[in-house]
């Protein structure tokens, strides 16, 4: 019987390790499954604003997330509270705010995010709501990026009726753990339109630059092919003449 039992006592040996390798492959997995890449939260920023009627002051909570789009990330920055009243009736249509993020981490410089027109009226002496900016916004280099809130700018009426900077230097709302999108090319700060840096990185030439060469490279094909068939019917010219 003792012989018997060894055989299952190997067989129940592995059995229980097979079964704690699957466990811990499987726990591993669920880690990284759940192991976040973006960290926000609701910041509170007090915000100093030049206005038409004067300086104003509020504070209000911004909140930043983003959506991996391809190689590009949409960033959403909300507000919850306006920062601002206006002295007039603002009619349908006439007031579009945008705002400047400045990033930190592995990039730098700002990049900007911009809401649509009012939906409807704004009565005079009310707060004029921000709601949601919206931008675009690609890496240069893979990493850990934040998001800050910056200037916010309300436009209305054909002017800049406000201007809104932080004074009590707000922490970052959003950490975002990025990719670029064709690898690390340095840099990693966005412009206003969130795509290449403004650190004085070159990004490699593609487009219309591309094109142009490629055109370039026709073009002289077709010049020699042109000069080939002047001398051909040159020398045919010539041996008729002869005959």
């Amino acid at each position: 019987m003792r012989g018997a039992e060894v055989p299952y006592r190997r067989r129940t040996a592995r059995a229980l390790t097979a079964s704690a390798v699957v466990t811990v492959a499987t726990a591993g997995a669920a880690v990284l499954l759940s192991a976040p890449d973006a960290r926000a939260t609701v910041v509170d920023v007090n915000y100093a604003c030049e206005t038409k009627i004067g300086p104003k002051s509020a504070v209000s909570p911004v909140d930043i997330k983003a959506v991996r789009n391809g190689g590009s990330y949409t960033i959403t920055m909300s507000f919850e509270k306006g920062v601002s009243d206006s002295p007039v009736d603002l009619p349908k249509g006439v007031m579009t705010p945008r705002a400047e993020l400045v990033l930190g981490g592995a990039a730098s410089g700002k990049i900007q995010v911009k809401g649509v027109p009012n939906a409807a009226l704004i009565p005079a002496d009310t707060p004029i709501a921000i709601g949601r900016l919206t931008g675009t916004y690609t890496p240069e280099k893979s990493g850990k990026v934040t998001f800050t809130a910056g200037t916010l700018t309300v436009h209305a009426l054909g002017m800049d009726a406000a201007v809104c900077k932080p004074v009590n230097s707000p922490r970052p709302s959003l950490e975002l753990d990025v990719t670029a999108a064709s690898g690390d090319l340095g840099g990693g700060s966005g412009d206003p339109a969130g795509g290449t840096g403004s650190d004085g990185g070159e990004l490699p030439r593609t487009g219309p630059l591309d094109s142009a060469t490629a055109l370039g490279t026709l073009g002289g094909t077709v010049l020699l092919t042109g000069a080939a068939g002047v001398l051909w019917l040159t020398r045919r010219t010539a041996r008729h003449t002869a005959r």
